[in-house]
């Protein structure tokens, strides 16, 4: 567990194929938190050729987890689709942090990966 997490390789893929919500192409943040105080998260994105955006906030329940579909990040500036991007999540309090992406470009494939963010400090 830790208070600052970052994903460096992010990429939401554009477009998809089949139906609408299952089938769309996203990059997904899922957020563990074990302990007894709800966590208050900022997301920055940064990415090759502009300033960074953010603080995009996310709250996660104590004792709960939360998936946030970085496509649905909207406020305070859409996340930019099919452009690499990296992201840092900070938090008050230890959380862990795991990156999902689905990819539904090819017709008939669902491609689905899984990894730990980066824990940092």
């Amino acid at each position: 567990m830790a208070q600052v997490w970052a994903v460096p390789g992010g990429h939401v893929p554009f477009g998809g194929t089949g139906g609408e919500p299952e089938f769309t192409s996203f990059d997904q943040l899922c957020v563990l938190n074990t302990t007894d105080t709800e966590a208050d998260l900022t997301l920055v994105f940064y990415y090759e050729d502009v300033e960074p955006v953010g603080p995009y906030r996310i709250v996660v329940g104590a004792r709960r987890i939360r998936h946030v579909r970085v496509n649905d990040l909207i406020d305070p500036e859409a996340v930019r689709l099919d452009r690499p991007y990296g992201c840092v999540l900070r938090s008050p309090i230890p959380v862990v942090v795991q990156f999902l992406r689905q990819d539904t470009r090819l017709p008939g494939t669902v491609a689905l990966t899984g990894t730990m963010a980066h824990p940092i400090g």
